[in-house]
């Protein structure tokens, strides 16, 4: 049995919740919905979900849905927040209603336009706040801003996760050749 699709989904005050072909899920800040794959059921039971699979074949869809079930309970009641740092002399990003311009180095700027559902603020000109309702959506919005300039492994220069760890690298010695 899967142990994260034992679990029962609690479901905070505010948050409605309508099951069909895919579960769509209302709360305060916003409007999901979840597909629900062939061979898995979800209950309503007195302020929970539960997730039911009918045989072993879904075991992998089992985990899987409740845990999207799980994540979209918490965007619409709570959000998600990603945060962004950039390092490196003269590099910055700036915020313009929903683009981000970003100055990295390169010989021109970069114009990053934020997808619906996904806001930013920038602190310091180095410091991006990205937040929204959907996960995944978020989660992809931070990888794609960090794939413009990822960190390297000699100076640390780019764009990082706050709170990611990098490995640095050593440079060369000036051994001559020998």
């Amino acid at each position: 049995m899967s142990r994260v699709g034992k679990k029962p989904i609690p479901l905070p005050a505010g948050v409605k919740v309508q099951i069909g072909g895919e579960l769509v899920i209302e709360g305060p800040k916003g409007k999901l919905s979840v597909p629900v794959p062939k061979g898995i059921r979800i209950e309503k039971n007195d302020g929970t979900l539960e997730v039911k699979r009918d045989g072993g074949q879904y075991a992998a869809l089992h985990g899987l849905t409740r845990a999207l079930a799980a994540n979209a309970v918490t965007g619409v009641s709570q959000g998600f927040t990603r945060e962004l740092d950039i390092v490196g002399i003269g590099y910055r990003a700036e915020a313009q209603g929903n683009v981000l311009m970003f100055s990295l180095g390169y010989s021109h700027p970069i114009e990053f336009v934020m997808p619906p559902g996904v806001e930013c603020k920038v602190d310091k000109n180095t410091h991006i706040i990205l937040s929204g309702i959907d996960k995944q959506l978020l989660g992809q919005v931070a990888a794609n801003i960090r794939s413009l300039r990822p960190p390297e492994p000699y100076k640390q220069k780019g764009i990082r996760y706050t709170g990611e760890v990098l490995r640095k690298k050593v440079g060369k010695t000036g051994a001559g050749g020998k």
